[in-house]
Formats: C-alpha cells, structure tokens, sequence
C-alpha cells in the first residue's frame, strides 16, 4: 500500500483554516460539484507533484482568471507520518521556483 492509499495527506478538516478555504473556493469557482467530492483528488494531485498549492484555472472561475489556493504542509506531533495541508490563502499569481 502505497502513501497516497495510507491517508497521510489530509487536510486541515474541523479548522477555521478550512472554512476559510471552502469560502474562498466557492467564491471564485463556477463548478457545481461539491468540494467535498473533489478535495481527495487536489490532496492526491498536489502530493504527487511536490507542490503546496494547487490552480483553479480560468474557464472554470466566475471571473474567468486563474486563481491559486496556497497551503501549508505541516507534520502533526500526534503522527509524524500524517502531511497537513493547512490553507494559507489565495492568490492570482505565483512565483515558481
């Protein structure tokens, strides 16, 4: 069994990080499918390639620009294996490295 099949990658659930994020999410997308149908697979997708953040991309916002939602990966002292996507934000840009 793999990491991703493990559950070690979750997200900052029950926080006020996520409701912000919820808010956030919904304030930009125009899908109508359920966030809590989709966050498995941008936890999924943002673990395998190594990045903290993941983008809304144009055709799919109301506003018709990309939008990126930040996080934070954190090691919870309760289980060291866990990786926590804490929402730090949104952004209209990032900087790659």
């Amino acid at each position: 069994m793999d990491r991703l099949e493990k559950n070690i990658f979750q997200l900052d659930y029950y926080s006020e990080n996520y409701t912000r994020f919820e808010n956030d999410f919904y304030r930009y997308t125009q899908t109508n499918i359920p966030l809590t149908f989709l966050t498995d697979d941008l936890v999924q997708m943002m673990a395998k390639t190594g990045r903290s953040y993941f983008r809304l991309n144009a055709q799919n916002a109301k506003d018709r620009m990309d939008h990126y939602f930040v996080f934070e990966i954190e090691n919870p002292k309760e289980n060291s294996e866990v990786k926590l996507y804490k929402y730090m934000g949104h952004k209209f840009r990032i900087e790659e490295k």
